[in-house]
């Protein structure tokens, strides 16, 4: 038996394309462009009514969506670094700007605007959000490899899963 997991496999976002949504104020998604759709590996079809967070890698400290929507709710525009996962597992970095649409001087959804960051910047942001969710929410990412054969004893794998907790 082999599994296989793309949780490892970075997708890059394209340096001539913008990764373009919108919602309605809880956060459903009402409109993607097809790069979205293609980068997110969901069609658009997929993704118009789910909540925006379907794409949340669990890497993301809980902090920093607080703070999206903490600024967004008073109208002001967020920018920062967010890592998404893809629909097979996988994930990709953006630089995001999210902002309140006003229409007949009525806001009426928020959109968001995706473009690419630097190899550097998705280090320096992946180290940041470690820490942050080791700091806020107890919890470090961790990758272990084991023995083959180990995978397919269940009771050698039931064994390895019962890490001894801290007091």
């Amino acid at each position: 038996m082999t599994t296989t997991f793309d949780m490892f496999i970075e997708t890059e976002v394209p340096e001539d394309e913008l990764i373009v949504s919108r919602t309605d104020f809880t956060g459903k998604i009402t409109y993607v462009n097809e790069t979205f759709a293609e980068i997110s590996g969901y069609t658009p079809e997929e993704l118009i009514g789910k909540p925006h967070n379907v794409i949340r890698h669990p890497d993301m400290p809980k902090s920093a969506f607080n703070e999206i929507w903490e600024t967004i709710e008073k109208g002001d525009v967020w920018e920062g670094y967010v890592k998404n996962m893809r629909k097979d597992g996988g994930y990709y970095w953006v630089f995001a700007r999210i902002s309140t649409v006003i229409k007949d001087g009525k806001p009426v959804e928020y959109k968001s605007v995706r473009e690419p960051m630097t190899h550097q910047k998705k280090i320096e942001m992946q180290n940041l959000y470690d820490q942050m969710r080791s700091e806020e929410e107890h919890k470090t990412r961790v990758v272990l490899y084991i023995d083959n054969d180990k995978l397919n004893n269940a009771e050698a794998l039931e064994q390895m899963s019962k890490i001894p907790q801290a007091n």
